[in-house]
């Protein structure tokens, strides 16, 4: 698998933001085939940091249900596998650079 094609998009939440600034963990939503070696070397080319601990998740698809003229519409929001990905003391990976 291409680096490129392993880092998605970084996730930006209240949450993430939180353990940015007092753990140095960033989550990114990553390609479900990519494994934790190949997340690792992704982040550290692409950013420029060194890695020190990488944990994914799997987050499962939620069901959605939405009422309209029609009646109600359902629908499944797609699953996707994150990573959180904690760098070494004093690196940082500046996500709003690019906007």
């Amino acid at each position: 698998m291409k680096l490129s094609e392993v880092l998605i998009k970084p996730i930006v939440t209240e949450k993430a933001n939180a353990q940015q600034e007092k753990l140095r963990r960033y989550a990114f939503k990553v390609d479900k085939r990519a494994n934790k070696l190949e997340i690792k070397k992704a982040i550290e080319e692409f950013y420029g940091v060194n890695v020190v601990d990488v944990n994914t998740v799997v987050v499962p698809g939620k069901n959605k249900t939405r009422y309209t003229k029609a009646g109600f519409i359902k629908g499944i929001k797609s699953p996707y596998k994150k990573a959180l990905v904690t760098v070494a003391e004093g690196d940082s990976i500046d996500l709003y650079a690019n906007i």
